[in-house]
């Protein structure tokens, strides 16, 4: 056993400990010179003045909070900082305190100090560990109102509000005042209507015409933290984005997803810290005459669990009216679900992502309607197998003339490899040949890629549309138990960069079923399409499959249960064409009857023609 030894170091500590503490009890101030403080507080209260070259005090919450414990010495410091404003530090009711408002899906917490939302659950939604949803909680949320008075910057996130909690016969109203008197004051007013995600509330000013100072910069800030609710981190935070309306309605603009990006827009009118499938949104009715936006990518590194994806900000500029403050405003916190947004007839669609120009028009005159009525008859992943079999059969005469046109290209590939053998090394003359033939026979492979181009709005709408379409979220099927979230069969001891953690089999299964599709379609058309100038679409039949299989790990299995029905069905109508409609024996035999006819050459074809008889005879030229 060690022996105990004397530890100079520990005497000298314990020695200046006790100095301090004598120290301390020596300069305890006696009740004579707490008078003396105060009433040289009051002399300097009575000499205040307000000219305009004043110094700017900020008022920190440390000597707002020390006002509300009761120190009557810090009290009247505190009204010589604040002015006015101290009234509210003193009110019995403005002290330390939350109120909660709520309806039956959402409940928010309102902190006296600031009078801003602290908390925001949504009582009918759950995350994926099986939690309930908060957009607001713990800190991620602060809601900010900077304005001058009595040439002091003060904010509101620092004072303290009196609640007044009432219910006006449906509706649940929260009124949080900052008073100055029992008639002057700030007033934020919240009132939420049953089932309803989206609340009123209203900034407004009584009385503090002498109090704020209107002629300056009055800011409104508001900064979230979105909090992470998927499983797959990666794949909501690629859809968890900054969207917003400016310019009085006229235009929608959004931030980058990744990284750090900012915008100063004018005239907004609404904004939305969008957290994939759940939104945060801010509304006004009269646009916010300017405000600038900032949005952070927090997730910097897929592998690590993280509690939160973005980091969002908005400075708006207020604009008083008739010296004072009126804004009539909405919050929405709830689903980002295109029925729900609907409702409201607010442009609030553009928040989602659900592609441009027509590929938009098809999913919300389209896709969205057929599918909400899918789903309230079936099962989600059902529904998606029906939707899918209804746009293949809409698409199944495109896809006939496509096989079609490759059914022609397979009857002429004797003859295309005659012109080959005939003409050798003179790419140009095959070319010449091969084109003169197609052109006769009425086939060509742009034929065969017409019908495929006509698809692609429809197959890219449909890609947009099962990211955001929140009735699949936490909806089962098979073994997949979030349709809204990848699929998990095995879970793997490490991370690969793109591809994941686990292995998901919706996606093999789909990647399976678009090799096999491509191996129809392709497999006869490349070897017809050898010849110069043609591609080599070899790479393309591999490069589908595996591009699946590595990038929709991750995604959603709605998407991939899509993929997989989608090829099952149309190499099903392909075999039914190849087998019970087109002969291929009848369409050899009306090529060779349509060759003995004469035909008229196209402008283009002819065009292309001449040209390459000119390439040919320069050519011929420069060998002489």
């Amino acid at each position: 056993m060690e022996k105990k030894k004397f530890d100079l170091n520990t005497f000298i500590g314990i020695a200046l400990i006790g100095g301090i503490l004598v120290w301390m009890m020596y300069r305890q101030p006696s009740p004579e010179e707490i008078e003396a403080e105060k009433a040289k507080i009051e002399q300097a209260e009575s000499e205040k003045t307000t000219d305009a070259g004043k110094e700017v005090v900020e008022v920190t919450p440390t000597q707002i909070n020390a006002a509300n414990a009761g120190d009557s010495l810090a009290v009247m410091g505190l009204q010589n900082r604040l002015g006015s404003f101290a009234y509210s530090g003193t009110l019995p009711s403005a002290t330390e305190g939350t109120t909660i408002v709520e309806n039956d899906v959402l409940q928010l917490l309102v902190s006296n100090k600031g009078g801003y939302i602290v908390e925001a659950k949504l009582k009918d939604q759950t995350k994926y560990t099986g939690e309930h949803v908060y957009l607001i909680k713990d800190g991620n949320n602060e809601f900010n109102l900077q304005f001058t008075s009595e040439n002091r910057n003060l904010n509101s996130k620092d004072l303290f509000f009196e609640p007044a909690l009432s219910n006006n016969g449906e509706n649940n109203v929260l009124s949080m005042k900052l008073k100055t008197s029992e008639n002057r004051y700030l007033e934020y007013r919240y009132e939420l209507k049953p089932g309803e995600y989206m609340l009123d509330f209203t900034i407004r000013s009584q009385g503090l015409e002498g109090v704020i100072n209107m002629s300056q910069p009055i800011y409104l800030d508001w900064k979230l933290k979105g909090f992470r609710h998927a499983k797959s981190i990666t794949y909501e935070n690629r859809y968890t984005r900054l969207t917003y309306e400016h310019d009085n309605g006229g235009d929608h603009s959004k931030l980058s997803p990744t990284g750090e990006d900012e915008e100063t827009e004018k005239d907004v009118s609404w904004m939305n810290f969008r957290q994939h499938f759940f939104s945060s949104m801010l509304f006004t009715d009269t646009p916010f005459k300017e405000v600038k936006f900032t949005s952070e990518d927090l997730v910097k590194n897929d592998a690590v669990d993280t509690v939160y994806t973005k980091k969002y900000s908005a400075r708006m500029l207020l604009e008083p009216k008739g010296g004072a403050l009126l804004y009539n405003m909405n919050m929405y916190y709830g689903p980002t679900d295109y029925k729900i947004f609907k409702q409201y007839d607010r442009n609030l669609d553009e928040a989602l992502p659900l592609g441009w120009g027509i590929f938009g028009l098809i999913n919300k005159f389209l896709i969205i309607p057929v599918f909400g009525m899918l789903s309230q008859w079936f099962p989600a992943g059902i529904a998606i197998i029906v939707l899918t079999i209804l746009f293949k059969l809409l698409l199944s005469p495109v896809q006939y003339k496509q096989y079609v046109s490759q059914a022609k290209m397979k009857v002429l590939k004797p003859e295309l490899d005659a012109i080959r053998e005939k003409y050798g090394d003179n790419k140009m003359k095959v070319q010449q040949e091969t084109m003169k033939l197609q052109n006769i026979a009425g086939a060509s492979p742009l034929k065969g890629c017409l019908p495929a181009l006509l698809q692609i709005p429809i197959f890219y709408a449909l890609f947009t549309f099962f990211p955001m379409a929140f009735d699949l979220r936490q909806k089962s099927f098979l073994w997949a138990d979030d349709l809204s979230s990848f699929d998990v069969i095995a879970e793997l001891p490490f991370y690969i960069p793109i591809y994941g953690d686990h292995v998901s089999l919706f996606p093999i299964l789909a990647s399976i079923a678009i090799f096999i599709y491509m191996m129809m379609t392709m497999g006869q058309s490349m070897q017809a399409q050898q010849q110069p100038g043609m591609p080599n679409m070899k790479f393309l039949m591999y490069l589908s499959p595996v591009f699946m299989l590595v990038f929709f790990n991750q995604y959603a299995s709605g998407l991939s249960v899509y993929y997989l029905t989608s090829n099952v069905i149309t190499i099903g109508i392909m075999l039914v064409i190849k087998k019970y409609i087109i002969d291929e024996d009848k369409i050899h035999a009306k090529i060779q009857e349509n060759k003995k006819k004469p035909k008229k050459q196209s402008r283009f074809s002819r065009k292309m023609g001449e040209m390459m008889e000119q390439a040919e005879a320069q050519k011929k030229t420069r060998k002489r």
